[in-house]
Formats: structure tokens, sequence, C-alpha cells
């Protein structure tokens, strides 16, 4: 008997993407969103005195029944670009507090800076990353209370001055290692730092990338 023939690993294959051929993004399909946003952009036109009653339902319809992109942007080329709605103001904390016995807490990419931090570290490590934080306002008050293994890390950046004069160093290490503040850098945020060290250390230093 002859024996039967195995289909190879590329028999059975289909063709990849670029070999159908991309969709162009005007030719993407359009979701019900797109399709109500072009909606209220034609009926601002219509109160706005731009389209008469007519073509107020004509684009409308028009708009509903879309099937891609380049179908709603006909319906609105010759009107003026909308502006854009104003984003609501990021919630700003009065005050957060930060308590860990054991283990490690990262505060790290786009945080709200509130306006106070209270810290207390008994064996736990605490690191907050101003590099992408949010500053709303231009000043932070942090208390600190770092027992021994204890330590908070502050990574901050051009723009942020910390000072660090008043805490009471007992036991552990008081580290503030930005370099001189280029006066050509408008300061954002002035960080205060109060409290006590009781064993642990507080370091101040930027991102290893700009020192």
């Amino acid at each position: 008997m002859g024996q039967t023939s195995k289909a190879g690993p590329m028999d059975n294959e289909q063709p990849s993407g670029d070999a159908i051929g991309r969709v162009s993004a005007e030719d993407m399909r359009v979701s019900h969103a797109d399709r109500d946003q072009v909606v209220d952009i034609i009926r601002d036109a219509a109160a706005e005195g731009r389209l008469t009653p007519e073509e107020l339902d004509q684009r409308v319809e028009s708009a509903l029944r879309a099937q891609t992109l380049r179908d709603l942007a006909t319906l609105t080329r010759d009107l003026p670009d909308q502006p854009r709605r104003a984003e609501p103001p990021v919630p700003v904390k009065d005050l957060v507090r930060i308590e860990k016995r054991i283990g490690t807490v990262e505060w790290v990419g786009p945080w709200v800076v509130p306006r106070r931090m209270e810290i207390k570290l008994t064996v736990g490590n605490a690191k907050l990353d101003f590099s992408d934080a949010v500053v709303t306002h231009d000043r932070l008050s942090i208390d600190v209370d770092l027992g021994i293994g204890g330590d908070l890390l502050l990574t901050t950046r051009p723009g942020i001055v910390v000072v660090a004069n008043e805490v009471i160093v007992r036991m552990g290490e008081l580290k503030v290692r930005p370099p001189q503040q280029d006066p050509n850098v408008p300061v954002d945020l002035r960080i205060e730092v109060t409290g006590r060290l009781r064993g642990g250390d507080l370091v101040v230093r930027y991102p290893r990338s700009l020192r």
C-alpha cells in the first residue's frame, strides 16, 4: 500500500493580515459612540444656525446609518471643530496616612499629590516617586516616624524642592541628595518634611537617569 501523504504545517495556514491587506483608518467600522458624537456635532451646528432644519434631519439620519469613519467625516467636513470639554478637576486629598509594620509600599506612576501626609514605618519600607506625580498645588507637608528598619525613599525631579531641616534624627540617616536646584527651572512643589528617625533612613534623590 502506498503511504498517505500528510499535510505540511503550511498547507492549512491562513494568509496573514499583510497578505489580506490592511484596512485604512477611514474605512474602519464605526461604533455607536462614534455615531452619537457626530450627531451631537451636527445638532450643535444646527443650533448655531449653520444648518437648516432639512439639512439637520438629513445629516442625523445619515450619521445613524453610517458604517465607516469615512461616512461620518463627510457629514462634518464643512463644520468647525468642536472645542474640547473641560476635564473635571483632579480630586486632591487633604491628608493621606501610610502606616506599615512590615513589607513595602510604593507610590509610582501618575498619582495625585495630597496636601499632607503622615508616614509611620516600623519595619516596612515606603517609596514615593514624584517623577510622574500629578501636582495641583505648590506645597506638601510630610510628617514621618521611622522606626528601626523603616526606610522612606523620596524620588523627586527638577522643579521639586525638599526641606528636611526640622527632622529629628535619633538613629538612622537623613540623606537629601538632589543636585542644586537649577535657577532656570521654576519650583512647582515644595516638600516640607518634619518628624523623627528612630532607626530608619530617609533618603531624597533624583531618578537614576537624572543623577
